[in-house]
């Protein structure tokens, strides 16, 4: 009575696959393709580098931050035991 009916699982689709087609290689206009592939190498290097210092930079800020945000409370504290007295 209180089982809920759950919808019947639609069949799936069948697809046929077509035979590939080889290309002949389409030929060059005369610049070699080296260059470029070096050039793309470098960038991703040099990307990935500056992204490893920033990284590194973000962290050295926050890790400063809190440990001068530390400093305050503790002399905050400090301070404020002294002048009770």
């Amino acid at each position: 009575m209180f089982r809920p009916k759950l919808p019947d699982i639609p069949a799936l689709p069948t697809t046929t696959v077509a035979p590939q087609q080889t290309q002949a290689p389409a030929t060059s206009a005369g610049r070699p393709v080296t260059p470029y592939v070096g050039v793309g190498a470098g960038a991703v290097a040099a990307v990935v580098v500056v992204g490893v210092v920033l990284t590194a930079l973000l962290a050295a800020v926050a890790v400063s931050a809190v440990s001068v945000a530390i400093a305050a409370v503790v002399l905050r504290s400090l301070v404020s035991s002294a002048h009770k007295r």
